[in-house]
């Protein structure tokens, strides 16, 4: 099925960069709330959200007898909140500070008798303050919120692809709140070395578990630090050779600064052929792990998603 040019929307980030520092927070709300209400799981896996038809969601999480959700809504531009019992509650998405929408979303569980008991400090976010003394207020620009949400469907699509081509240990697609970044991550099969931490406010032993083993990872965010959006690729530990690689497409590069790979968005989003560009990039970049750090390469992929 082709694709129309729109969808790959233009995402400049300095139109929307005070947005994205607001959601950005009021996602880690949402994001510790399914922190505090699964089991732990390998890589901090539990922790991620979900994209769905209409938004990014927490999926369903357990309150006693009862199950609860809460979506973020972009079509509607509202954190809705649904209960298995039936009863709803929603907190609209507009300017407002961080410790508005925290008091929103308090205010709205408690109507349906679900707690809010959460660690309040954002992490990886540096020099931030927990969201109750968050009271700067914060822009809302709805129309690219939802065209920084169309990208990441398009971008999780072409994730799905390339993640079908491999048959070793894989996480999903998945859409962690810490660094507001859409990611997937193929591992070797080999433990690393104890990761040096160091990511604000997260505790060490969360990084080392997080990359206990060799991975290759990569994904898309909006650009903060960088400066546009764009798709990403590095691995742990990075293997000698891995920033020499030849990257593709055409416009990739290495950064010496983030230590990885980087595709500027707009190459995808101009290009031809938006897919084949993307999935050029994520299959070179994996491939400068694979090949540098001596991954069994014939035991670890598949052609499963190449089959009709």
């Amino acid at each position: 099925m082709s694709l129309s040019r729109d969808a790959w929307p233009p995402l400049p980030l300095a139109e929307w960069e005070g947005t994205h520092a607001g959601l950005h927070r009021w996602m880690q709300v949402v994001g510790k709330l399914r922190l505090a209400a699964t089991p732990w799981t390998n890589h901090s896996w539990h922790v991620a959200l979900a994209l769905t038809a209409r938004g990014i969601t927490s999926g369903p999480l357990a309150c006693g007898e009862r199950f609860w959700q809460a979506e973020f809504d972009f079509v509607a531009h509202r954190l809705a909140l649904s209960v298995s019992d039936g009863s709803t509650a929603a907190v609209p998405l507009q300017a407002q500070s961080v410790a508005q929408f925290h008091a929103g979303v308090r205010e709205a569980l408690g109507s349906l008798g679900i707690p809010c008991e959460i660690r309040t400090q954002p992490c990886e976010i540096a020099g931030a303050v927990p969201f109750e003394q968050d009271i700067e207020p914060r822009p809302y620009d709805g129309e690219a919120v939802r065209r920084w949400w169309r990208i990441l469907l398009q971008a999780d699509r072409v994730l799905r692809v390339f993640r079908a081509r491999f048959a070793g240990k894989c996480s999903p697609v998945h859409f962690f709140w810490g660094a507001m970044d859409l990611a997937v991550t193929r591992f070797s099969g080999r433990t690393a070395p104890p990761h040096p931490g160091g990511a604000p406010h997260v505790a060490d032993w969360v990084m080392r578990e997080a990359y206990s083993h060799e991975v290759s990872s990569c994904g898309f965010w909006a650009g903060p630090g960088l400066g546009y959006p764009a798709f990403y690729a590095y691995a742990y530990p990075e293997p000698e050779g891995f920033a020499q690689w030849a990257a593709l497409p055409q416009g990739a590069f290495y950064s010496q600064e983030l230590h990885e790979f980087i595709l500027p968005y707009d190459a995808v989003r101009e290009a031809a052929d938006p897919d084949a560009v993307l999935l050029a990039f994520l299959q070179s970049t994996y491939e400068a792990a694979a090949e540098r750090g001596h991954w069994d390469r014939a035991a670890l992929e598949c052609e499963l998603s190449r089959r009709t």
